[in-house]
């Protein structure tokens, strides 16, 4: 059988003339045999790039998504700065009226709020350490640009908020910050929170920033409520 196929056969018929003739291409330019080569690669890569197309668009999507849910969670936000919060009273003088309405006229002419407020809140342990506090609900798309303007407005000719930091924000998420401002020849702490729903801003005299920055987000807990 062996013998059959390699020799014994092929030495009694006349030789088979080797055909080096390019096989006939069709009318798309491709060999008889190219078409069973090339198509599973192509199919290959074409399943590669609508994969990649489709796995950026869902990348896409679920970053889309994501900040979405976000600004749908923090929209519906209210500020009640109650009699009490954080372990500070609500200053009713007429003093405190006068500087909480000041600091509203200052800080409202820089930012368009649906609702806003100031206040003044007292330490009971020390008058020297009142919280000057301004605060609004708005839907905001970018809350950390926004709260970098509304900052910027404590500062003036005299001196801008410097050593701007991030800080914890606390349960309540979004960005928070402190820096300083000279203030009767010291440094005075200036901390700020900001969401896509509400943003405020708070004045510390008497405290450092740690100090600042630790009670803001106590006062943000007490005053700050999502629907």
């Amino acid at each position: 059988m062996v013998d059959d196929i390699f020799g014994g056969r092929r030495a009694h018929q006349d030789p088979v003339p080797l055909d080096v003739t390019p096989p006939a291409r069709d009318a798309a330019g491709d060999g008889p045999g190219d078409g069973s080569d090339r198509q599973p690669r192509t199919g290959r890569t074409r399943r590669i790039v609508i994969g990649a197309v489709v796995a950026t668009g869902l990348l896409g999507a679920g970053l889309f998504g994501s900040a979405t849910l976000r600004i749908l969670q923090q929209k519906d936000a209210t500020l009640v700065p109650t009699p009490e919060a954080a372990g500070l009273v609500r200053d009713n003088s007429t003093s405190a009226r006068d500087t909480a309405e000041y600091l509203h006229s200052a800080f409202a002419a820089g930012i368009d709020l649906d609702r806003s407020s100031a206040v003044v809140y007292r330490d009971p342990a020390d008058p020297d350490r009142s919280v000057l506090f301004f605060g609004g609900t708005t839907t905001l798309w970018s809350p950390e640009r926004d709260l970098d303007t509304l900052i910027g407005l404590v500062g003036d000719e005299e001196g801008a908020v410097s050593g701007l930091r991030g800080v914890p924000a606390g349960r309540y998420g979004g960005v928070m910050k402190c820096g300083s401002t000279p203030a009767d020849a010291e440094e005075m702490p200036v901390c700020g929170w900001a969401d896509h729903g509400s943003i405020a801003v708070a004045l510390f005299p008497g405290r450092t920033v740690d100090e600042a920055a630790d009670l803001l987000q106590r006062l943000r807990d007490d005053i700050q409520q999502r629907d």
